[in-house]
């Protein structure tokens, strides 16, 4: 596997995603804005996209690629049979899930966001959105099994290709319904849930290669079954562990009039990061890493895992940086237009800077975390996720009266750096992890470059200030031309300086 090219294919397509998901949150800005309605819609489709974060953004991955991997080393029937037996039980599974939680859905609303209690339109308004994108789940956690048959098979376009769907969709139902006021939140519901099924087909057509669905409920519940089932809860639990951290902030956030909107808002433009630097590497290296440790190829498992975390932190910390300096002018050109006021902007800012923070962290948990899962150790990233939620809880629920949502931002990262390093200890006392000879020198070459390219971006931050106020309708494009010319220079420096190597491209781990 070339790690590098193989990144990159898979960052694109998320890329790609994301930057339609900012496209799609650009309208929903100025349409919804920051209030009730704003605020029902995201507890609405919060709930299935963070159950869709949980499972197909590498946690799906972590249980079953290693048990598949291990099949398919002994051929293809066994692994089909693993497969079929998996996606059988999570099709019975699902199905059951989905229905009793639509059934009691009121109080299913009043749990995920107790905060709405008092007010009884919005509380309605959640209640019926959430039951028409709830079924988003059931299909886009198939077609998440269906991407981790393809990761597998280290065909990594189509998986990460997928999510395009939802956003095309949902900016095709802004653009065509966008004079409906209060009834747009139900057609967007309607979207969210269409796309799900779409993206099930559309994954479908490629898996098709490599399985084949047989629909049998008298399965038999086998070890390797019972083994990857053990393994998948606390893989979904530690890997999705910032979105479960997010998921609380909604909870705590919706006792504050709009706050579940600024975080959501705050959340979308790190996301583009995170994707890239945390969850595509994660998910790239996973087969591979897992086929290196099953045949005991000491020389190449630490090989990749330290390609991997510098890579990492080549791609997290220059974001990490441009979104601490330049909070406010990145909020105000994405999203400060029409319903989406000053205000709005600020209090959004306020939360990405604190988030800012905690990037790098978020992105380390992915890679660490993947380190253990390819060990089939699914329960250490658990017991470290579970600490630094409740952490998190903690934190959140103790100062959240004197100072507001803020404090969900900044509860979120330093629990996710106590996480990360508690991560980082655990696989190095293991001797699962050990710094090669070059990884010091190449990180004091990365933090060099990054701090020659954020100075230049604080300086064309500052220079063009005047362009870049929240009365100035073109001041999106200038702050796509500072964060290119940004990017540009880090590049530039990186490869002078030997930070990033060209040759490095065309290597295989």
């Amino acid at each position: 596997m070339n790690l590098i090219k193989s990144t990159s294919t898979f960052s694109l397509f998320v890329l790609l995603s994301r930057v339609l998901g900012y496209i799609r949150d650009f309208f929903i800005a100025i349409y919804l804005g920051s209030g009730p309605l704003a605020d029902a819609f995201f507890v609405a489709f919060r709930i299935p996209n963070t159950f869709r974060r949980l499972f197909s953004e590498g946690t799906f991955n972590a249980a079953f690629v290693p048990s598949y991997s291990s099949e398919l080393i002994k051929g293809k029937k066994y692994a089909n049979s693993l497969a079929n037996t998996i996606f059988n039980l999570l099709l019975l599974g699902l199905f059951i899930t989905i229905l009793i939680i639509e059934i009691f859905m009121p109080a299913f609303i009043k749990i995920i966001a107790p905060g709405f209690i008092n007010d009884t339109e919005k509380l309605n308004i959640a209640i019926d959105l959430t039951r028409i994108t709830f079924p988003f789940l059931f299909f886009i956690s198939l077609a998440s099994f269906f991407s981790a048959i393809l990761n597998s098979h280290n065909k990594f376009a189509a998986a990460a290709a997928a999510p395009i769907i939802l956003n095309i969709l949902l900016i095709i139902c802004l653009l065509c319904t966008e004079n409906l006021n209060d009834n747009l939140v139900y057609y967007l519901s309607f979207a969210v849930t269409f796309a799900g099924f779409l993206q099930f087909i559309f994954l479908l057509i490629f898996v098709k290669k490599y399985f084949v669905i047989k629909i049998n409920f008298n399965f038999k519940i086998n070890k390797k079954v019972k083994n990857f089932f053990s393994k998948l809860l606390p893989s979904i639990f530690s890997s999705g562990v910032t979105q479960i951290n997010i998921l609380v902030g909604t909870i705590i956030a919706s006792f504050q009039a709009s706050a579940v909107s600024y975080l959501y808002y705050a959340d979308r433009i790190y996301q583009i990061n995170l994707a890239i630097a945390g969850i595509a590497i994660g998910t790239v290296i996973l087969p591979n890493l897992s086929r290196h440790i099953k045949s005991n190829n000491s020389i190449k498992t630490i090989e990749l895992q330290n390609k991997a975390l510098e890579l990492s932190l080549f791609l997290s910390l220059p974001a990490s940086f441009a979104l601490m300096f330049g909070s406010e002018q990145i909020t105000s050109a994405l999203f400060g237009y029409g319903s989406f006021d000053q205000m709005s902007v600020s209090n959004s800012a306020k939360a990405l800077f604190y988030f800012s923070f905690g990037l790098p962290a978020f992105s380390l948990i992915k890679i660490f975390s993947t380190f253990l899962f390819a060990r089939n150790d699914t329960n250490t990233p658990f017991k470290y996720s579970l600490i630094s939620v409740i952490l998190n809880i903690a934190i959140s629920l103790t100062f959240f009266s004197k100072v507001g949502f803020i404090i969900i931002p900044i509860a979120t990262t330093i629990s996710s750096w106590f996480n990360g390093i508690i991560l980082l200890v655990f696989v190095i006392n293991k001797n699962y992890f050990e710094f090669n000879s070059n990884f010091i020198n190449q990180i004091f070459k990365i933090i060099i470059s990054n701090i020659i390219a954020i100075s230049i971006f604080y300086f064309l931050i500052n220079y063009l200030e005047s362009s870049l106020n929240y009365a100035n309708n073109y001041k999106f494009i200038f702050v796509v031309l500072i964060v290119f010319l940004t990017f540009i220079s880090y590049i530039g420096v990186s490869i002078i300086i030997k930070a990033f190597k060209i040759s490095d491209i065309n290597l295989k781990y």
